[in-house]
C-alpha cells in the first residue's frame, strides 16, 4: 500500500467518524425530546386520537417538504443543509423551552414543536442519506450503514432511560435545553472539523426549475423497475407497521398499567434488540442477495407484531418487542444500501426525498385508519391483523424479479 493510498484510507475513516459522531450527538438530544413529548401525551390523555394528532404533526410536514428537500440535496451543499436543519430544530426547541419556563404549558405547543422538528427532518434526511456514499467507499457502505444503525440503536437504548429519569425529577423545559445544547455541538462538529466535497450536480449552474428537477427524479424512478417495486412494497409495509410503531405504548398503558417504567421498558427492550441486530448485520453482512435479507427480517417483524397482540404476560411481551428491534437494522441496512449502490449519485437526494414522502405519508395514513379504531377496538386485535398483512406483503417481494436482481451483490475491487 502506497503512502497516498494509506492517507486516503485514513481520511475517509476520519470523515465517517466525524460525520456519524455529529449525527449521534444530534440524535441523542432529539430522542430525549421525542420520548418526553410522546410519554407526556400518552400518560396525560391515554387517547388514540391525541396520539394520532401528534404522529400526524410529526410526519405531514416532512411529507410536504420531501419533494423540495430531495431536489435541494441534489442541487446544493449537503453538509450545509444538514447544519441548517439542525439549526432550525435547535432554535425552535429553545423557543419552546422559554415558553414553558414562562408557564405556557400546552399539549398543542408540543404538536407545533413536532411539526417544526418534522420540517428539519424533511430537510436533513435526504441530505444525510446522500452524503454517506460521498465519503464511504462503495464496498464498505453496508458495513458503515450497519455501524450507523447500531449507533442509533444504542442511542435509542440510552435515551428512554435518561428521558424517564429526567421526567422523574425535573421539568420538560430542561430536556428541551439539553436538545438545544446537543444540536449546537453537532453543528460545531460539522462546521469546524468535517469537509465534504461538493457532488457533481451541486457544482453545475442549475438551468431548470425545482419542479422540473423533481419530475426528472420521478422519471428516473419510472425507468427503473426495481425502484417502482421497492416503493410500492414500502408504501404497503409502512401502513401495516403503524400500529406496532405507535400504538404499542397505548396498548401497554391500557393492558399492563400506566407506570412510566413500563413505557421505558418497551423502548429499552426494542433498543437492546436493535443494538444486537445492528451488530449482527455489521459483522454478518446478510445473505448474498440483500433483498432476501430484507425478506427474512420482514418475516420476523411480522411474526413479532402478531405476538405483541397475543402475549398476555408483560415480560414475554418485552421479549417479542426485543426480537422486533433485532430485526429492524437487519431490514433497514440492506434497504439503505440498495438505494445507495444502485441509484445514480446525482439522483440520490431526490430518490431519498421520494422515499421520505412515502415513509412520512404512509405512517400517518396508517394512524388515521388505526388510531381512531384503537379507541373502539382493542389494540391487540389491530396488531394481529396488521402483522398477518405484513407477512403477506413481505412474501410478495419475491414476485418482483427486478427488485430481487437489484439486491444481488457485486464483487468490488480493493
Amino acid at each position: 500500500m502506497t503512502v497516498s493510498t494509506s492517507l486516503q484510507k485514513e481520511r475517509w475513516k476520519r470523515d465517517v467518524t466525524l460525520f456519524l459522531s455529529s449525527q449521534t450527538i444530534s440524535l441523542f438530544g432529539s430522542s430525549l425530546v421525542q420520548y418526553a413529548m410522546m410519554w407526556y401525551i400518552t400518560l396525560s390523555t391515554q387517547s388514540g386520537i391525541m396520539m394520532t394528532i401528534y404522529i400526524i404533526c410529526g410526519f405531514i410536514p416532512t411529507f410536504l417538504l420531501s419533494p423540495v428537500a430531495g431536489v435541494w440535496a441534489d442541487r446544493f451543499n449537503r453538509k450545509k443543509l444538514i447544519v441548517y436543519a439542525d439549526g432550525l430544530i435547535a432554535i425552535s426547541t429553545l423557543i419552546l423551552a422559554i415558553l414553558y419556563l414562562l408557564g405556557y404549558e400546552s399539549i398543542w405547543l408540543l404538536f407545533i414543536m413536532a411539526s417544526i422538528r418534522a420540517i428539519g427532518t424533511g430537510i436533513q434526511t435526504p441530505a444525510v442519506g446522500a452524503v454517506l456514499p460521498q465519503i464511504v467507499p462503495e464496498k464498505h457502505l453496508l458495513r458503515v450503514n450497519g455501524i450507523n444503525g447500531t449507533i442509533q440503536a444504542v442511542i435509542m437504548f440510552i435515551s428512554p432511560m435518561v428521558s424517564a429519569a429526567l421526567l422523574s425529577f425535573t421539568t420538560m423545559e430542561l430536556i428541551f435545553f439539553i436538545d438545544v445544547v446537543t444540536a449546537t455541538i453537532a453543528i460545531l462538529v460539522l462546521v469546524t472539523l468535517l469537509k465534504i466535497p461538493l457532488h457533481e450536480k451541486a457544482t453545475e449552474n442549475q438551468r431548470i426549475s425545482y419542479l422540473e428537477d423533481f419530475k426528472l427524479g420521478i422519471a428516473y424512478i419510472r425507468e427503473k423497475d426495481f425502484l417502482k417495486s421497492f416503493f410500492i412494497f414500502f408504501a404497503l409495509l409502512f401502513i401495516m407497521m403503524a400500529p406496532a410503531a405507535f400504538l404499542t405504548p397505548l396498548q401497554v398503558t391500557r393492558s399492563f398499567g400506566d407506570d412510566i417504567w413500563r413505557l421505558t421498558a418497551i423502548e429499552i427492550a426494542f433498543s437492546i434488540g436493535m443494538v444486537i441486530g445492528g451488530g449482527i448485520i455489521a459483522t454478518w453482512g446478510g445473505f448474498k442477495n440483500r433483498v432476501y435479507t430484507m425478506m427474512f427480517a420482514g418475516v420476523v417483524m411480522s411474526v413479532c407484531t402478531v405476538l405483541l397482540g397475543l402475549i398476555p404476560v408483560f415480560w414475554l411481551y418485552l421479549s417479542a418487542m426485543g426480537l422486533f428491534g433485532l430485526a429492524m437494522p437487519i431490514f433497514n441496512t440492506p434497504t439503505m444500501t440498495i438505494i445507495q449502490e444502485k441509484v445514480d449519485p446525482n439522483y440520490l437526494g431526490r430518490i431519498f426525498g421520494v422515499f421520505g414522502m412515502i415513509s412520512t405519508s404512509m405512517m400517518p395514513l396508517g394512524m388515521l385508519i388505526f388510531g381512531p379504531i384503537a379507541d373502539i377496538v382493542a389494540v391487540e386485535h389491530i396488531l394481529i391483523g396488521t402483522g398477518l398483512l405484513m407477512l403477506v406483503v413481505t412474501l410478495c417481494i419475491k414476485l418482483s424479479p427486478s427488485l430481487v436482481r437489484a439486491g444481488e451483490t457485486v464483487s468490488l475491487k480493493e
